[in-house]
């Protein structure tokens, strides 16, 4: 499989976080992770590495709904400002607990790839490759 440039794991659970990135690192899906626990840090995080994106070596951001300050929503919201370069390489997928409809609704709303309910699995991470990266794990 063809490893993706870099991951942004955007969750106010470090642990959170911190165990995505173990999974994450030991399915081999990319070459570089980070990891932001508002969305003010991630936003910032993506200015700086998405620059160095490209479609052939894309970004891949599980982004949580619910956090203080700015949340996944206002993230999206702020993220549709940076430069249309900037976006063409990363796909956000929203990774969240909730179930509260209206916060499903606005979610389907946004301009995102998904939504995948936490926690994230092989299972879950191979679909997402799948459908947006037309890649998937070997003997998957």
């Amino acid at each position: 499989m063809i490893k993706l440039s870099s991951v942004l794991l955007v969750d106010d659970a470090a642990a959170t976080n911190d165990l995505n990135e173990r999974l994450l690192k030991q399915l081999g899906l990319a070459d570089r992770y980070f990891a932001a626990t508002d969305g003010v840090a991630a936003l910032a995080t993506l200015e700086d590495i998405a620059a160095d994106a490209q479609p052939s070596s894309p970004v891949l951001v599980p982004l949580d709904v619910k956090m203080p300050g700015m949340d996944g929503m206002a993230f999206v919201e702020a993220y549709q400002r940076l430069p249309e370069n900037h976006q063409q390489s990363v796909v956000i997928v929203m990774h969240t607990a909730t179930r509260n409809s209206a916060d499903l609704g606005r979610i389907e709303a946004l301009p995102i790839a998904g939504l995948v309910s936490k926690p994230l699995t092989k299972e879950k991470v191979d679909t997402i490759l799948k459908l947006h990266y037309q890649r998937q794990f070997p003997g998957a």
